[in-house]
């Protein structure tokens, strides 16, 4: 196994659909300024109510990348 270094960032994720789609919402988006993504660790879950119902969904993560050489 290589030894790596790790950048790690905090990113939020949203989404109207669910949990699971503001993770990769958030992964996605990051991937577009970010290279080399290896893991995520979800820290808070939370939602937006509208009416009685579940109107959106937020997820804060820790997305750790290797640093490059």
């Amino acid at each position: 196994m290589d030894d790596n270094v790790y950048k790690i960032v905090e990113l939020t994720g949203s989404s109207k659909s669910g949990i699971e789609d503001a993770i990769q919402t958030a992964i996605t988006r990051a991937g577009k300024t970010l290279r080399n993504i290896r893991w995520f660790e979800v820290l808070e879950t939370r939602g937006h109510v509208e009416n009685g119902k579940v109107a959106h969904y937020q997820v804060s993560l820790k997305v750790g990348f290797t640093v490059e050489d």
